[in-house]
């Protein structure tokens, strides 16, 4: 059975565990406190020397880190990655904009405001931060004014990781009734067959 070490409420452990809701995959879940420090303790860093969760242990001594790596490889062969040239890119550009583009603002202030509690203390930087993210956010609004689905006629992995930390953005003091697009697909994301909800996304 997959095996996946990961934090509750993280978004980026959240992309797999959808996924594999979607697709029937059982898993068996290994919760781990990353506050607490224990990715970087040895036993943690013997599975993932970058010491960081998700991990998919696909089976025993075969690991996987990275999130969308995870989404990639557990979605090949199915419709969540298409086969077609065109249409599999423009899924992987929708997934290298979440890493660069938008985890890196969204994700970042919500566990700043949520988890860390620097809501106050850190404002600057977070307001600094919160207009990449708006900017992140208007790219998808635009894109979802025009497309029920991020990269194409369907729903994708590029959905899922997107989902992720748009869905919680909220959290981190983002106003989500500016992108009525981007609401509208996160209603038809959560309605899809075999959704499963987030921890600690409230």
């Amino acid at each position: 059975m997959l095996k996946l070490y990961g934090m509750s409420g993280s978004g980026n452990c959240y992309k797999p565990v959808l996924l594999m809701a979607h697709l029937g995959l059982r898993h068996e879940w290994v919760e781990v406190d990353v506050i607490g420090g224990a990715t970087r303790q040895p036993d943690f860093l013997a599975l993932n020397p970058n010491g960081k969760v998700p991990l998919l242990e696909v089976e025993p001594g075969k690991t996987l880190s990275e999130s969308n790596a995870m989404l990639c490889y557990l979605a090949e062969g199915t419709d969540w990655l298409p086969k077609e040239r065109w249409a599999r890119a423009k899924v992987m550009e929708w997934l290298f904009f979440e890493q660069y583009s938008h985890e890196p603002a969204i994700a970042t202030v919500r566990f700043w405001v949520k988890y860390l509690g620097k809501r106050r203390l850190w404002r600057d930087k977070i307001a600094q931060t919160m207009e990449k993210g708006r900017t992140a956010l208007q790219v998808m609004e635009q894109r979802l004014g025009r497309s029920p689905w991020l990269a194409g006629g369907q729903p994708t992995i590029a959905d899922i990781a997107l989902y992720a930390y748009t869905h919680v953005a909220h959290q981190g003091g983002y106003e989500m009734d500016r992108y009525p697009a981007v609401q509208r697909w996160l209603a038809r994301v959560a309605a899809l067959p075999a959704h499963v909800v987030m921890p600690d996304s409230e």
